[in-house]
């Protein structure tokens, strides 16, 4: 059984970035399901559940701009995690001034979304539907999260409202090929990443489920 949940979701810059493109960041048109699930997750996240997106409604219409952003060129190795991890003291570090580095970005701007998704139950968990239910609610009503959501990178903050009643109109009308998109990552398969054919129809983007036939590598 699975409870559903409407969320509309804006912000001034978003960018979900295309994982074809390896030096520069570009942005896919709309946000991407994984997108969406992370935005939930940062309002109401709980082992006993995992969220499912539905649809996604592009309400404001697509329109790009440059931006240039500061970078890290590396991250801290795994290998020192683990040391650090094993003694306690060994630094575990980055010094941006020394490591800093200038990239082009291609980012949405004024943008805003209807994230329309439900949740199920992972196994042997609770499966009191009505409780998880009206604890999203209240916290999404009430502008609660556990950390500030985000619009694909963290400096692009989401603001988000609970939608009980008739759903915003979105500016789209016809049907727009968005080609393949990254629909999320499966974390139990080597960190695979899945995509799908998105197509948008009067704004609104049908997400698959992410095992059906059409969600491929």
């Amino acid at each position: 059984m699975s409870y559903g949940v409407k969320l509309k979701v804006w912000g001034n810059y978003a960018c979900f970035t295309r994982p074809e493109m390896k030096v520069e960041r570009v942005s896919y048109d709309v946000m991407t399901p994984s997108a969406a699930r992370g935005i939930l997750e940062a309002i109401y996240w709980k082992p006993e559940i995992f969220w499912v997106i539905e649809r996604i409604i592009v309400l404001n219409p697509i329109r790009f701009t440059n931006i240039r952003r500061n970078e890290l060129a590396s991250k801290v190795k795994l290998g020192n995690v683990k040391k650090a991890m094993g003694d306690g003291k060994s630094p575990l570090e980055i010094f941006i001034e020394e490591d800093r580095q200038q990239r082009a970005a291609m980012i949405l701007r004024d943008v805003a979304y209807v994230i329309e998704a439900k949740f199920e139950f992972t196994a042997n968990s609770d499966n009191n539907s009505g409780k998880h239910k009206e604890m999203f609610d209240r916290r999404a009503g009430q502008g609660q999260c556990f950390h500030r959501p985000y619009l694909g990178c963290r400096e692009f903050p989401a603001n988000f409202e609970l939608i009980n009643g008739v759903l915003p109109e979105s500016r789209f009308k016809g049907k727009q090929d968005l080609g393949w998109m990254l629909h999320d990552i499966d974390f139990k398969n080597n960190m695979e990443a899945k995509f799908f054919k998105a197509v948008m129809n009067n704004g609104a983007v049908e997400i698959p489920l992410f095992h059906q036939a059409e969600v491929l590598l």
